[in-house]
């Protein structure tokens, strides 16, 4: 059985006991969390897509740790103006640990 999710502005495929990363969110870690954007469950009796989302249908999850991403670095280079720019970025994520899926 999977679903997909839609978590912040991204969607995620998720079964059961699976461990994902998404953009953060605010609660403390250990809490438990009800995702109820689904957008589709798959199970033993077919396929259920929602318009854009399914009625009745929603996802738990434990929050496991707020966590912080690898470094992306941007670097910017401006050709003959002897200009160049170099940041880092590091995106702030909460990880998730799937503990049911309700259809």
């Amino acid at each position: 059985m999977y679903a997909i999710v839609e978590v912040g502005s991204k969607q995620y495929t998720v079964g059961k006991d699976d461990v994902i990363e998404v953009e953060k969110i605010e609660i403390a870690g250990g809490s438990d969390v009800t995702i109820d954007k689904v957008l589709l469950v798959s199970d033993k009796e077919g396929v259920k897509v929602g318009r854009p989302y399914l009625k009745g249908a929603a996802v738990s999850a434990k929050v496991l740790a707020q966590v912080k991403d690898d470094k992306k670095l941007i670097y910017k280079y401006r050709r003959r103006k002897s200009s160049d720019n170099l940041k880092g970025h590091r995106q702030k994520l909460t990880r998730l640990k799937i503990t049911g899926i309700k259809a």
